[in-house]
This record gives structure tokens, sequence and C-alpha cells, in this order.
């Protein structure tokens, strides 16, 4: 799935930047949404299976949030291209410099292994025992200490594949109240979130006049506190709490949009001070942005969740994680 998501991308990003009509850029763009979309799924899913739960609030707003330093730096690196080359052929090679980064990515993404747990469902014990056992090994390599063997079993269904009617099925009726939780964050960012990083530059164009090739600066500046948000702040989800900083990042963020909506409207706010008062909105939207896969799950600090039950375990008192749970498949004919 990583690599399928991440070669989605690549091709869409890459054929944008030969656009020739609208249809044709619109069309690219919005496949090159379908694979982020996928990687955001795929990622989480990997932090949701191996990290655990003292450590997963954390680590899965780091990662989702250090997607700002990215756009900080694709922000800065367009400057150049805007202003050095043609405006026709400029914007074409920010897209192809970002075909040509995601490349180096994908290079790296074949170190990551595949998920146990898909494997195991997926009818292939073999290679999901293979997997496991290699990560057993790193641990007794690094740690010294000797895993013991699984105490208990969890039964799983294998199938060749799950469909959408069986998904929709598991979300609508035995995580219904998940489901909207998810349904509702992801709303809530698209509202506070989206509506400030998708349209901050026809702003800066359209109200203050600032040229094209150089709103890539007052970008930098918000992919910054986008960025910094999370860093700042991921500890306190789980220490504070996963549900009292979703809600406090949700609605702070929403107040402090609402108030430079007021002094928008007013006139009162020029380029240079509209982006530190959008840095500082999104310094807690991000952290709140990043966080939702993880509030989606809504599960209690110490649970460990469905897949370490299944592979891996948190060991109370120690720093690594082991295996503690065996897989055994039930009769494929049921």
């Amino acid at each position: 799935m990583f690599m399928i998501t991440l070669a989605v991308y690549l091709v869409a990003t890459g054929l944008t930047a030969f656009a020739f009509e609208a249809w044709w850029f619109f069309l690219f763009r919005f496949l090159t949404g379908f694979g982020i979309g996928g990687e955001y799924s795929a990622i989480n899913s990997a932090i949701d299976e191996l990290i655990p739960a003292r450590l997963r609030g954390r680590i899965d707003i780091v990662i989702n949030g250090t997607y700002w330093f990215g756009a900080m730096v694709g922000a800065l690196l367009t400057v150049p291209l805007l202003t050095a080359f043609p405006a026709f052929l400029g914007w074409r090679l920010a897209f192809g410099l970002g075909f040509v980064l995601g490349l180096g990515i994908l290079l790296v993404r074949r170190t990551v292994p595949e998920s146990p747990r898909w494997l195991f469902i997926h009818r292939r014990e073999r290679e999901a025992e293979q997997v496991v056992t290699r990560i057993e090994q790193e641990v007794k390599s690094s740690t010294g200490a000797a895993l013991s063997e699984p105490d208990r079993y969890v039964v799983v269904r294998q199938r060749r594949t799950i469909g959408i009617a069986t998904i929709a099925r598991v979300m609508f009726t035995r995580y219904r109240k998940r489901t909207i939780l998810g349904f509702s964050l992801f709303v809530g960012q698209a509202f506070l979130f989206n509506s400030i990083t998708f349209s901050f530059a026809q702003i800066l164009e359209t109200f203050f006049k600032i040229p094209s090739g150089h709103t890539g600066y007052y970008y930098a500046l918000i992919a910054f506190g986008s960025l910094l948000g999370p860093l700042v702040l991921s500890r306190l989800f789980d220490t504070v709490g996963r549900r009292a900083m979703i809600s406090t990042t949700y609605l702070l963020s929403g107040a402090l949009l609402l108030g430079t909506a007021v002094l928008f409207n007013r006139g009162v706010l020029t380029a240079t001070t509209l982006t530190p008062c959008w840095c500082v909105v999104l310094f807690f939207a991000s952290a709140g942005a990043s966080s939702a896969p993880d509030g989606e799950r809504n599960l209690p600090a110490g649970d460990p969740g469905a897949g370490h039950r299944l592979l891996l375990r948190h060991r109370h008192g120690g720093r690594r994680d082991r295996r503690a749970a065996a897989v055994r498949p039930v009769d494929r004919n049921r």
C-alpha cells in the first residue's frame, strides 16, 4: 500500500506539470489528492499497529505534523522558480521538482516492512512470521533480553479481500460513534485548517497585491507554525489526554481564526500582520488536525489496541516491545 499510494502521487504530480488545459490540471490534481489520501490512511494504520499506546499519540502527531516541514521547504523553493523563470514555465518546474523529490522517498519506502497483520489476514502466514521474527531479532540484539513465548491466542478470520460493504458494516454498526467522531474531526479540519492553507496565496495576491513569486515566503512562515505546533504539543496528547487536547486545540484554533476574520473584515490586517496571526492559529490547528487519526480510535491510554494484541504488546516497566500474542486462523469454510 505504501508503494502504491506513493506511485499514484508521483505519476499524478508529474503529469500535472504537462497540463495544457484546465481539465487536465484539475484531473491530475484530483488524482494527486487521491494518492495523498491513500498515504494518510496507510501511514496512520501502520502507526496504530506498531506503536505502543503510551507513545502512539505523540508519534502520530509528530509524523503527521512533519508534513509541514516539506511544505515549508517546498514553499521556499517556489520563490526562485516563479521569479527566475517565465510564469508559464515556473509552476511546471515546481511540480516536476516535486516528482523528483518523491522518487527519493520511493527508494526509502522499499525498506518499510509490510504489515504483519495484513499479511496474516490475507493468508500469507509465512511472510507475516518472517516480518515478526525479524522484529524480534532486532529487539533481542538491541536489548540483550530473551523474549517470552506467546501465552495466548487471538482468532483471526482470514480472507482474500475485504470489500467496501464489509468495511461500511463495521464502521456504521460496530464502530458508529468512532465513525461519527472521525468524520466530525475531518470536517472540522477542512474548515479550520484547509480554509487557510488552500487559499492563503490567493488572499495575498488579491487583497494585499503580493506578487505570486513572493507568496512562498509568507506560506513558509505559516508552515513553520504548523510544524512547530505538533512538535511542541505532541507530548500533552499522551499526558493530559487525547480527548481534552483534541477538543482544546480545535476550539482554540477556531476562536483565533474567528478573531482574525473580524480583524480582516475591518481592514486592520496587512500581509505582514495576517501571516503571524494565522501562524498562531495553525500552531494549535495543526496539532489537533495531526491527532485526528489517533482521536478516531478513541482508545484508552493504556490499551495497546487490536494490532498489538495480535502481534505486539507493551512490556510494563520496560522500554521495548515484545511479542506476547500468537495468532491462528479460523476455519476458512466458516
